[in-house]
């Protein structure tokens, strides 16, 4: 019979108006994004020491531009520093602006039950060695860390991320190791003075 399961479809009362909804924020999409920025000068970009290292966050969501879909910012990375260790799904490429270094790459397998995600971790890492104008590539489920081969000399690298794993559900930041900088609790401004950098108002 068609309408045989109506006794298990028909019930419930409850009401909602969630296809409007999406009808009007669409109509107002325009006018949110009349008011997002398309230009971001270096003094609106803010520093910031995070466990990863020193940032300077050039596009970001919190910063209301026009960019749906990327994240990039500037890492600095002292003399013979490291950056932070981490793991995202989203994949990441970044630009060498200045110095020499050396990326160390685990290429995870991920595995996922009813209990949850499950990374199956390399024993040794892939090592890539790169120098200012390379771009490197960093593939989803990869554990990353950025080294300065220099004792000499800051380097200086432009990363951009991808959002949309983060918009599918799938936003599984974790930092597993924390850059030397920030372990040690080093104030921005000392660590940018230190760093001979010029921060200018």
């Amino acid at each position: 019979m068609a309408w045989g399961e109506r006794t298990a479809w028909q019930r419930g009362t409850l009401e909602a108006d969630f296809f409007r909804r999406l009808l009007d924020d669409a109509a107002a999409q325009p006018a949110r994004r009349a008011r997002r920025r398309r230009i971001i000068k270096p003094e609106e970009m803010p520093w910031e020491l995070s466990p990863h290292g020193l940032l300077k966050h050039m596009v970001n969501e919190q910063m209301h531009t026009l960019a749906e879909s990327i994240d990039i910012y500037m890492q600095i990375i002292p003399r013979g520093s490291r950056s932070g260790r981490h793991r995202h799904f989203a994949e990441e490429a970044f630009y060498v602006a200045e110095g020499e270094g050396y990326d160390l790459h685990w290429d995870c397998e991920v595995d996922a039950d009813e209990r949850g995600w499950r990374w199956i971790v390399p024993a040794e890492p892939a090592r890539f060695d790169w120098k200012a104008g390379d771009v490197v590539y960093i593939p989803p489920a990869t554990i990353h860390q950025h080294h300065n081969a220099s004792t000499e000399r800051p380097a200086r690298i432009i990363s951009a991320t991808n959002r949309v794993y983060k918009w599918s559900g799938l936003n599984n930041l974790e930092q597993l190791e924390a850059a030397p900088e920030y372990q040690t609790g080093v104030p921005l401004r000392e660590l940018l003075r230190s760093l001979e950098l010029q921060v200018v108002p």
